[in-house]
C-alpha cells in the first residue's frame, strides 16, 4: 500500500507556482489577486478561508478577506459581488459556503462573474466542463485529478466508482473520470438510495469516497489492489485532541488501506489539494488563460 500523500504534492505545486508568479512579476505583469468573502463564523469556513489566505501568501500572491456577520442580507451580499466583478485588480474571487439559510446560495454563485469564479461553480464554467471546454474546474475534482496524475496511478479503462452526487465534488468527478483527457474510466455514480452499493464498490479499481459519512466504505467493500480516494471531513469528537474533535473519513483507513494499492490519508490527502487548486485556478485567471 502507498500512501497518497495531498499534503507534499500540493506544497510542490505551490512552489511551482510561487516561481512562476515571480517570474510574471519581474516581467513587469501583474501579480495575481484573489478575494475571499465570509459570512458569520462557521468553523470549518474560518479554517478553509484562513488556509487559503495562507495559501496566497505562499504562491506569492495578493489576497483581500472581506467579512460580514450573518446576518448580511442576500441584497447587500449581491452588492459586494457586484463590487468585486467590476474590480479590474481582483482576478479571481470565492465567496465561501454554506451561506446562511436566509440567503439563496445558488443566486449567489450565479450573480458570480464566471471569468472570476475561480470555485468553478457557476453554470457556464460546470456546463464547459462536462463538454470538456477550458475552463475553471471546482476545486476539490481538480485536486484529485491531479494527485492520479502525479502519483502516475493508471486510470484509462478502469472501472471507478463515485459514492456521492454533490454539486460540488460527486458529479463533477464523475464527469472527469469520463472524460478522455482526464480519467479516460468507465464511471459509475453511487449514492445512499443505490440498491447495489456495495456489489459496485467490490468490482472498482478506483473508488473515489465523498458520501459525507464517516468510515462508510469498510474493508469487505474493497477489492484487492484498488486505489482509495477519501473525500471526506466530518469532523467527529475526540477528548484526546485539544479542539475536541478530528477530521474522519469516508473510509475505514485501519482495514482499508490493507487491502488497496493506494490511499489518500485524512487529513492530509485531498484537503491540501483543494486549496492548492483553487490557487491553480486564480493563477489561470490572472494569465486570462481561459477567459480573455
Amino acid at each position: 500500500m502507498q500512501l497518497i500523500d495531498g499534503k507534499a504534492t500540493a506544497a510542490a505545486i505551490k512552489a511551482e507556482i510561487a516561481e512562476e508568479v515571480r517570474d510574471i512579476v519581474a516581467r513587469g505583469g501583474k501579480q495575481p489577486h484573489l478575494a475571499a468573502v465570509l459570512v458569520g463564523h462557521d468553523g470549518g469556513s474560518e479554517t478553509y478561508v484562513k488556509n487559503k489566505v495562507l495559501a496566497c501568501e505562499q504562491c506569492g500572491f495578493k489576497s483581500t478577506l472581506i467579512r460580514y456577520e450573518d446576518d448580511i442580507t442576500e441584497d447587500e451580499l449581491l452588492a459586494c459581488v457586484d463590487r468585486l466583478n467590476s474590480d479590474d485588480d481582483v482576478d479571481g474571487f470565492i465567496v465561501q459556503l454554506p451561506l446562511p439559510k436566509h440567503i439563496d446560495e445558488q443566486k449567489i454563485i450565479e450573480a458570480i462573474d464566471y471569468r472570476k469564479d475561480v470555485d468553478g461553480f457557476h453554470p457556464v464554467n460546470v456546463g464547459r466542463m462536462a463538454i470538456g471546454l477550458p475552463c475553471f474546474i471546482s476545486a476539490t475534482p481538480l485536486g484529485i485529478i491531479t494527485l492520479l496524475k502525479r502519483y502516475d496511478i493508471e486510470t484509462s479503462g478502469k472501472k471507478c466508482v463515485v459514492l456521492g452526487r454533490s454539486n460540488i465534488v460527486g458529479k463533477p468527478m464523475a464527469q472527469l473520470m469520463m472524460q478522455k483527457q482526464y480519467g479516460d474510466a468507465t464511471v459509475t455514480v453511487c449514492h445512499s438510495h443505490s440498491a447495489t452499493l456495495k456489489e459496485e464498490c467490490r468490482e472498482a479499481d478506483i473508488i473515489i469516497a465523498a458520501i459525507g459519512k464517516p468510515d462508510f466504505v469498510t474493508a469487505d467493500m474493497v477489492k484487492e489492489g484498488a486505489i482509495i480516494i477519501d473525500v471526506g471531513t466530518t469532523r467527529v469528537p475526540d477528548a484526546t485532541r485539544k479542539s475536541g474533535f478530528r477530521l474522519n473519513g469516508d473510509v475505514k483507513f485501519d482495514e482499508v488501506s490493507l487491502k488497496c494499492s493506494f490511499i489518500t490519508p485524512v487529513p492530509g490527502g485531498v484537503g491540501p489539494m483543494t486549496i492548492c487548486s483553487l490557487m491553480k485556478n486564480t493563477l489561470a485567471a490572472g494569465k486570462k488563460e481561459y477567459y480573455k
